[in-house]
């Protein structure tokens, strides 16, 4: 019998804390249990921003839900991965029904921080409440000369203090002997920077035409600060709880139930989760016969081990696709225009101080050096191979390596700032996760 809520069974869920340390109870259910319930495939699938647990597991269960009748004899388990990440609550999901703030949000975009956002904010930053209603505050009234005020806010809000340590840095490339350094995001001038959010969301609006957007307020884009901030933060942290969490978990789940194929499927910064779950596999395990990303939100380059603009730097993960006893599949839209426009601007804030605008111009800051997984797919990986989803769908997958699906067939609906990057619940994509994994 299925769990409550569920539409699958057997289905288990794991939650992780912010430092990757998984619930006990959870963990020994599920090792005892796998075995026991004959289970000879098990998808595991983390989430990526998301603000409890009731959304993780509609995620899930929506999802999952066409599988069994696919492969009516396929013997499969599920896992839901719960791990503390947030998202914005104005920001509808594709196929779910709209909040209220996402209905009025869609209607009049406005900079004010709702308070179903604000909650989200106090739970993902405990003991940050003081300067969450200070950031509140201040987006509210917008108070002339105060921006850079709001920008240290922000930075204290994530932890990110300039020139002290980072705990696991949140790049995806990295360059040979040279150390990495406090991001822009966090250390540029806040002006500046509010300032390019805002022209890039002003673009968006208006499908990309200049021509009807003038000089931007500076408070137009801090809501956009502070969200990708909050993204940077979550994206350290999937990679924290991938590593140091769900990595080694799998290599206990190869000690108590060897037979037992693991497939990984990871959404948005879910995506880089698992990725780097692949970098916290003990040595010698091989029970990992897929992953799939769906709309990754991390480098394209992050498997490479060169980069093209830059021979001395490498991807964050090179090489961890070879932990993989099977594929490693990356779908992509670029009807996501989160990934699409508003990561790499924020990448690139991460990268250097230039301005987006005098130099390079929203048309280069869309091209490669900064893009995302799910936006075009993996890069610069030798041997990668490439289909349109309904080919990939009648063919048979590379056994091993990168391949890469342009999804944008089904993952296309969705209005700015975050495009289609959450429309990802269609029987289409639970199809290539049993293509990928072989699953029968």
């Amino acid at each position: 019998m299925a769990q409550p809520q569920m539409s699958v069974t057997p289905y288990w869920e794991l939650t992780f804390d912010a430092d990757g340390d998984v619930d006990g109870r959870e963990r020994d259910t599920l090792l005892g249990e796998v075995t026991r319930r004959g289970v000879r495939d098990l998808i595991v699938f983390a989430h990526g921003w998301n603000n409890d647990r009731s959304g993780a597991t509609a995620l899930y269960r929506r999802f999952f839900a066409p599988i069994p009748d696919l492969v009516p004899n396929a013997k499969i388990g599920y896992v839901g991965v719960i791990w503390p990440s947030m998202r914005f609550s104005d920001e509808p999901i594709p196929h779910f029904p709209k909040s209220v703030v996402a209905t009025e949000a869609e209607a009049v975009p406005g900079p004010s921080l709702d308070k179903d956002t604000r909650h989200a904010l106090l739970e993902t930053f405990p003991g940050r409440a003081t300067v969450v209603d200070q950031i509140a505050r201040m987006l509210d009234q917008r108070p002339e000369n105060e921006i850079e005020e709001f920008g240290r806010l922000v930075r204290l809000l994530v932890e990110v203090v300039p020139g002290g340590p980072q705990p696991l840095f949140a790049a995806d490339t990295l360059c040979e002997g040279v150390p990495q350094s406090d991001p822009v995001l966090f250390t540029g001038d806040a002006a500046t920077l509010c300032d390019e959010f805002a022209q890039a969301l002003a673009a968006l609006r208006s499908g990309g035409d200049t021509a009807e957007f003038g000089l931007p307020n500076p408070w137009d884009g801090a809501k956009e600060l502070l969200r990708q901030a909050t993204y940077y933060a979550m994206k350290r942290r999937a990679g924290t709880v991938g590593e140091r969490g769900l990595g080694p978990l799998v290599g206990q789940l190869a000690g108590a139930a060897p037979s037992v194929r693991v497939h990984l499927v990871g959404h948005s910064f879910g995506g880089r989760l698992v990725s780097f779950a692949l970098r916290g596999l003990p040595n010698g395990i091989r029970s990992v016969k897929s992953v799939t990303l769906l709309q990754g939100a991390f480098s394209h380059y992050a498997f490479a081990a060169r980069l093209p603009h830059d021979p001395h730097a490498g991807g964050v993960l090179q090489g961890q696709q070879n932990r993989v006893d099977g594929p490693l599949v990356c779908c992509f839209s670029h009807f996501d225009s989160a990934l699409g426009t508003i990561y790499p601007l924020a990448s690139r804030m991460a990268d250097d101080a230039q301005g987006v605008i005098g130099g390079f111009g929203l048309t280069d800051l869309l091209g490669a050096r900064w893009g995302a997984m799910g936006h075009d797919g993996v890069q610069a990986v030798t041997g990668t191979r490439a289909y349109k989803l309904a080919d990939a769908l009648e063919a048979t997958l590379p056994a091993s390596g990168c391949v890469n699906v342009d999804a944008a067939t089904v993952v296309r609906t969705g209005g700015p700032p975050a495009g289609a990057h959450s429309d990802i619940a269609h029987p289409e994509l639970a199809r290539m996760v049993l293509a990928a994994g072989r699953i029968r």
